[in-house]
């Protein structure tokens, strides 16, 4: 049994690539979306095949998933192949924009079907609708990775396997996914290319960090994970995309050791916030969820604090960042509560959601705020464990 349209998807970039069509890749800048562009981009190179652009949209800026106004900024290498990876299943407008434009539309995602599916002209996603492949929890670098040896066939050199196994654990991981079936198996193997990697990026992490290699293997790994999730872009592409693709150990070696410092200063701002969290919601204990937001909230930092916070008080949280034109939020959950079937309960009072259930993401105006959290609280009051 196949995941549904992964072969077909494969089939069409093999052909793009080997006839030198015009190819765009764009993808999360989370390191999920960033593993998963790596390993398409590297293996459209394999086939022979050029990448016309690697683009990530800034999501506090621009909004997450296929925007407007990457449109807008991509339109002019169209005709081409688009492959969205890591979002774009709730792009519905967005997408038939994209086919205007005249773009060919390849959606590779692992997040939530919000009612229905894009009209792209293929789709990648376990949870769509038809999918009778059994496990349904993979990361997008996960199906990029598939997707990839689909693709190569007996092209794929077992060295080539590895450095792309390497980069979907790290995703893997990353973004949380379930260690178990499909993804226990490319975290195991992942895990063993990754502390044997060419790749001058983990080689500079693993140089640097040898001690705590010796140590201990998967705590070395998540660091490295802490390290690559660093917010950093820089001409449009985000630190762990720079530092996964460079060639240069000495600008490697500098990387690293300039995110590791980055990385030490978010995580004291992480706590700050937290800490401004827990005092928000001393008083609101009989609260079936966390509902916070603020000006002075950093947008980057909310999906990290909300993670503590819900581990903490085994409840819901919403976190938001309140802006002139809206807020833009975070919301986490652990396991048992779902974050995207509430919010589709609530969806008039959205301009955009959608996600994982234990982890996702909001847009709405502010005047929709306590609205959106009074329909939330009437849902978990209700729906409290799935």
């Amino acid at each position: 049994m196949e995941i549904k349209n992964l072969t077909k998807a494969a089939a069409r970039i093999r052909q793009a690539a080997v006839r030198l069509e015009r190819i765009i890749l764009y993808g999360d800048a989370d390191l999920d979306g960033i593993s998963s562009l790596i390993i398409l981009g590297e293996a459209i190179k394999s086939l022979g095949g050029t990448v016309a652009a690697t683009t990530f949209p800034n999501r506090e800026h621009d909004g997450y998933g296929l925007t407007p106004k990457a449109l807008a900024e991509l339109k002019h290498l169209a005709p081409a192949l688009l492959i969205v990876a890591d979002l774009g299943i709730g792009n519905f407008e967005e997408v038939k924009e994209a086919k205007k434009l005249g773009f060919e539309v390849i959606i590779i995602d692992h997040h939530e079907i919000l009612g229905r599916v894009p009209v792209a002209d293929i789709v990648v996603d376990p949870k769509q609708p038809g999918d009778e492949y059994p496990f349904k929890g993979f990361a997008a670098c996960g199906l990029a990775f598939l997707t990839a040896k689909a693709m190569l066939g007996s092209k794929l050199s077992p060295a080539l396997e590895r450095s792309f196994l390497e980069l979907a654990a790290l995703g893997t991981v990353a973004d949380m996914m379930p260690r178990q079936q499909d993804n226990l198996l490319i975290i195991e193997q992942g895990m063993d290319a990754f502390f044997e990697s060419w790749r001058p990026g983990i080689r500079a992490f693993l140089e640097r960090e040898e001690e705590l290699v010796r140590e201990s293997r998967q705590v070395a790994m998540e660091q490295m994970v802490g390290l690559l999730n660093v917010r950093d872009m820089a001409d449009g592409y985000p630190g762990g995309f720079r530092l996964l693709t460079t060639q240069s150990m000495d600008e490697a070696r500098a990387m690293v050791e300039d995110f590791s410092q980055k990385t030490k200063i978010r995580r004291e701002r992480v706590r700050q916030l937290a800490q401004e969290v827990r005092k928000r919601i001393a008083l609101k204990k009989e609260e079936p969820l966390v509902f916070e937001g603020d000006e002075s909230f950093d947008y980057e930092l909310l999906g990290s604090v909300a993670s503590i916070i819900t581990n903490q008080e085994a409840k819901p949280v919403f976190l938001f960042k309140k802006r002139k034109e809206g807020s833009l939020g975070s919301a986490r959950a652990s396991s048992g509560f779902n974050t995207v079937q509430a919010m589709e309960q609530c969806k008039d009072l959205l301009e955009r959601y959608g996600g994982h259930s234990p982890a996702s993401g909001f847009r709405l105006k502010n005047e929709n705020l306590e609205k959106f959290n009074a329909c939330l609280a009437d849902y978990f009051k209700t729906h409290v464990r799935i």
